[in-house]
């Protein structure tokens, strides 16, 4: 074999540029795979901001729960902190008003001077301390001619009544309080029995009288 037959002719030529091409080819493919595969710069910052929008966000809404709480629970501790003192309170106002109603009546209209000035200051210091009570929050509980409700009353008997809607407060052995939301002390009442429902009065049509006066 001869020199010339060992040079590579036209056709080595061109095989030799498409391979240089192939490998070109793949080499601008990769370079754009990789670029593909980068994220967004502009896609990357709006993603973080979102993050932080989110954080922010949840961030704001714990800061207010947490100062709505704090306030409230300022607010009920100025509130509800005197509740054992009043508790207390009611018990001295409790017994001075045993104490005028155990004067008999001909006393308080007859009575000499002295008796009647230490009558009037028995019931001038009740009145002075339920008032001092209720600028600090403490009311008393309207019992008397409403529905027996177990959370504000205390049944301590029952009257037989058939005039009025069964389970009425009829009579308050013990006056109740509240001091804001909450029940100091329930009020101990006594409450009709035999009377009619409340659900039957309520149902009953109106302009045909109470229930009792369509049974007479």
């Amino acid at each position: 074999m001869t020199d010339d037959t060992k040079k590579p002719g036209p056709d080595a030529d061109v095989a030799e540029e498409v391979i240089d091409s192939a490998l070109a080819g793949e080499e601008a493919l990769e370079d754009i795979t990789a670029k593909a595969a980068e994220p967004d710069p502009i896609e990357v910052l709006k993603a973080e901001n979102t993050d932080l929008r989110d954080k922010f966000l949840r961030l704001a809404a714990e800061m207010d729960n947490l100062r709505r709480r704090t306030e409230r629970e300022v607010k009920d501790a100025k509130l509800y902190s005197v509740a054992g003192f009043a508790r207390d309170m009611l018990a001295v106002s409790d017994n001075l008003r045993r104490a005028l109603e155990a004067i008999p009546d001909h006393l308080k209209t007859d009575a000499e001077a002295g008796i009647s000035g230490l009558i009037e200051g028995v019931d001038m210091t009740e009145r002075s301390m339920l008032s001092a009570l209720e600028r600090h929050g403490v009311k008393k509980i309207d019992a008397e001619g409403e529905k027996f409700d177990p959370n504000f009353h205390q049944a301590m008997f029952e009257i037989p009544n058939t005039t009025v809607p069964n389970n009425t407060v009829l009579q308050v052995v013990q006056a109740g309080y509240t001091i804001g939301d909450r029940v100091l002390r329930p009020a101990m009442v006594g409450v009709a029995k035999g009377g009619p429902k409340l659900e039957a009065v309520a149902t009953a049509e109106p302009g045909t009288g109470s229930l009792n006066e369509k049974d007479a």
